[in-house]
């Protein structure tokens, strides 16, 4: 995926979920953040992020906002990464990847017992119609190279994976995929001490036939997408 227009700004401080206070050519602008996570140990103030702007283009004056906050710089001992946390990405790069995987049939957002999964598949065989159900997760949190989901408890999460759990019982092909926003970083494990019930879930769900995906991308500042 690609993004139209951006530009580097300073992270000044981030008042709720939704919005973040930054400095673009040393004036202070008011941002929409497309991550509702806590994402404390990224938005540092000092900090570079990058926006995307949406100044001129169409449907801007609905907009209250003129950028959407997409990206950070993070500095780590390793030097410095480029994370990409727009919580609408990985989605949206997964339906790119899925659509070069010749599966015969793909719908998004499909209903599954009484919420939605994010992908529904369907290739056809010898044997007959294989049909697969794609749960998708992004991560931003990086330590020490290695990824880790999730960075807030998230009892969405958990439901994901008992559904996915259940359905791969009834004959489903099941993935949780794990879209890593993160440059470098090949695996992603349970954050343990934020949330242990969605490792506990995980654990389940894999026993139950669930398999996990771990999907690296290639990070840029106006770019996302799955190597």
């Amino acid at each position: 995926m690609q993004y139209e227009k951006i530009i580097e700004a300073v992270f000044i401080d981030r008042p709720n979920r939704f919005i973040a206070h930054v400095e673009v050519d040393g004036k202070v602008e008011t941002v929409h953040v497309k991550n509702t996570g806590r994402c404390k140990e990224l938005l540092l103030p000092g900090c570079t992020v990058i926006l995307e702007d949406f100044r001129g283009r169409q449907g801007f004056e609905n907009r209250k906002t003129k950028f959407d906050l997409i990206a950070v710089y993070k500095e780590t001992e390793n030097g410095t990464l480029l994370i990409n946390m727009d919580s609408q990405a990985p989605n949206k790069v997964v339906a790119e990847w899925l659509a070069e995987q010749k599966y015969d049939y793909i719908k998004p957002e499909f209903c599954f017992g009484k919420s939605r999964v994010d992908f529904y598949m369907e290739k056809e065989s010898a044997a007959g119609v294989q049909k697969f159900l794609m749960e998708v997760k992004g991560c931003t949190l990086e330590k020490d190279g290695t990824g880790y989901f999730p960075d807030a408890p998230t009892e969405r999460g958990v439901k994901h994976l008992h559904e996915l759990a259940a359905a791969s019982e009834q004959g489903y092909s099941c993935y949780l995929a794990f879209v890593i926003q993160i440059p470098g970083v090949k695996i992603v494990l349970p954050n343990v001490e934020t949330h242990p019930e969605f490792s506990v879930a995980l654990e389940a769900a894999q026993k139950a036939g669930v398999e996990i995906l771990y999907l690296q991308c290639d990070v840029r500042e106006n770019s996302l997408k799955i190597l």
